[in-house]
């Protein structure tokens, strides 16, 4: 559930920021009547993003067992290769978000209202879209319909509440610090549902090796107890690996987290920004250089 949490959390603080900063540009600069094409923009990504996590869900009952466990595993991989691209990416345009996203709001205002709505929603689908993906791939992994949708659910909440209050001014966070360490815990739950979806191939038929088991320590740790139920929700945690899934999880984890902190530590030096209260809109836009 914790897992899920963070992922809502993280895209959805992503969402708000971007939607932060579309509003607060229109307010600041005494565009106000063109907000309404941005929100109608915002709110067919949502619904898109709604309509693809569904698609997704009911779409796969439908199949035989292989054909379920086959597009589990890979769009499981498909969502881990865009949630490292995510945190990647953050990590490194966070800085410079709000100058991109006032060029293309600009572009934007000169063409047209069409241009509006078709500009807010592919800021914020992709986000969702994301979100929809990895968040059905974890809720497969945990084999759990229920805690991940509510622990997404919250984290999208936290989410809101906290654009809502960079918007008013009421908050500041220093956001560099909160992507490092939120995508590095996101890049651990990557490496779990990476893992589980090449189990999900295994079992497929598409990859050798399901009988192939690294270690079973299912006696010290029972799927169905408190602890082994809290290591799956939270790390994917698996206690009667295969092989190709613990070597896959390593490979994964080792790499990717050793390239994420030595970019984050190469990031870092730029001066902090002196805290204190920001006029309301403008401070969305200014904590992304955080």
């Amino acid at each position: 559930m914790f897992g899920n949490y963070l992922i809502g959390l993280r895209e959805g603080l992503e969402a708000s920021l971007v939607v932060c900063i579309l509003i607060a540009y229109l307010v600041k600069t005494d565009r106000r009547d063109r907000l309404a094409p941005v929100w109608l923009g915002i709110a067919a990504a949502v619904v898109l993003s709604m309509a693809f996590g569904a698609v997704l869900q009911f779409g796969s009952s439908s199949l035989t067992f292989e054909a379920q466990e086959a597009l589990g595993g890979s769009l499981s991989i498909i969502a881990v290769g865009l949630v490292t691209w995510m945190v990647f990416w953050m990590r490194r345009t966070a800085r410079h978000l709000r100058a991109e996203l006032h060029g293309k709001l600009d572009a934007a205002l000169a063409m047209g209202t069409l241009a509006l709505v078709v500009t807010a929603f592919l800021a914020v689908g992709r986000e969702g879209l994301e979100t929809a993906l990895f968040i059905w791939a974890a809720v497969q992994a945990t084999d759990d319909g229920v805690r991940p949708l509510v622990g997404a659910a919250l984290g999208l909440l936290t989410a809101v509440v906290l654009g809502w209050l960079f918007y008013r001014g009421a908050v500041r966070i220093n956001l560099a610090k909160f992507f490092t360490w939120t995508g590095a815990m996101l890049v651990v739950v990557a490496a779990g549902v990476l893992a589980y979806g090449f189990h999900d191939l295994q079992e497929a038929g598409w990859l050798p090796g399901l009988h192939s088991t690294l270690f079973d320590i299912s006696s010290t740790i029972p799927a169905d107890s408190w602890y082994g139920t809290l290591l799956k929700g939270v790390l994917n945690f698996q206690p009667d690996p295969t092989a190709l899934q613990a070597a896959v999880w390593a490979l994964y984890l080792v790499p990717t987290m050793y390239l994420f902190f030595r970019k984050s530590a190469g990031s870092a030096g730029s001066a902090p920004r002196p805290a204190g209260p920001a006029p309301t809109g403008a401070v969305a836009a200014d904590a992304v250089g955080d």
